[in-house]
């Protein structure tokens, strides 16, 4: 991690990752870019997701998930992408092609990637989980065959390969929760990159503004119409026994949040251990 002097108050604890030592290209490959507005939380000029807006201009990168061409290729590239928190690669497929793809921990520039089923079992190869090994830490996971990886694409997670049963695989997830996909699934072998990024400390308000995160208003501070929380003379207790959410919804501190009836409820083996001592960094 790399730190400042302190030479203003919010420069004191401010923490970044040390890209230079990591990354080996400064500018993303051109074909692979693209430019366009982001939907920054609204719907049709609706909030539909708060605590969204702003933020610099991004250039999205084209960031292969499907890994569908099934030949080996070279890492020529350790890349940033402003969109996620996890490293990228570009890879020089044996055909001349090439295409980004979220990129392990150890591996470096000029290493091998293979995709397929016959692929050995090292980091950064991608195949079923039918062909992986009991026990494996697994990234970038599909949740239905083919569409691509969905599942453990932040910095630093994995979900673990815990059992094989029945045509279906039991994954661990980041969040403690167990459940169950297709073993004609495809998953990439390792964590993902730049695990130091949850040490990061965003130092002040601006900077988060840089991110694109508008500023989060506690509902205690609110009047009763527009919280469930808000109310009182002076700083008061929220006078509920649960806390809920704007919409009267429960929320945190130990409560179940899931839908009843959520359409995958049948693949969840076991749920999530909610509270503190659940919670995996």
């Amino acid at each position: 991690m790399k730190t400042y002097r302190p030479y203003t108050k919010s420069r004191r604890h401010y923490s970044t990752v040390s890209y230079k030592a990591k990354l080996t290209a400064s500018e993303p490959h051109k074909a692979l870019t693209s430019g366009g507005k982001r939907s920054v939380g609204r719907s049709g000029g609706r909030i539909s997701v708060r605590h969204k807006g702003g933020g610099h201009k991004r250039l999205l990168r084209d960031v292969d998930f499907t890994y569908d061409k099934q030949i080996p290729a070279r890492v020529e590239t350790i890349e940033y992408d402003p969109s996620r928190s996890g490293f990228i690669g570009l890879l020089l497929y044996r055909d001349g092609s090439r295409r980004y793809a979220l990129l392990p921990q150890s591996v470096n520039v000029g290493d091998t990637i293979d995709s397929g089923a016959g692929a050995a079992a090292r980091p950064g190869n991608r195949m079923p989980l039918s062909s992986m090994p009991i026990g494996a830490f697994v990234y970038n996971v599909e949740i239905k065959p083919g569409q691509g990886g969905k599942l453990g694409r932040a910095a630093g997670v994995h979900i673990e390969l815990v059992a094989r049963d029945a045509g279906y695989a039991d994954l661990k997830m980041p969040s403690t929760e167990v459940r169950r996909v297709l073993e004609t699934c495809w998953a990439t072998l390792g964590e993902v990159s730049n695990e130091e990024h949850h040490l990061t400390v965003i130092g002040k308000a601006g900077r988060s503004r840089w991110k694109g995160i508008r500023p989060t208003v506690r509902g205690t501070a609110m009047n009763p119409v527009d919280h469930p929380h808000g109310g009182g003379e002076g700083r008061q207790g929220r006078g509920l026994r649960r806390a809920k959410s704007m919409w009267g919804k429960p929320t945190g501190k130990g409560q179940k949040t899931r839908t009843p009836k959520k359409y995958s409820n049948y693949l969840i083996v076991s749920r999530r251990k909610v509270g503190k001592r659940g919670k995996i960094m």
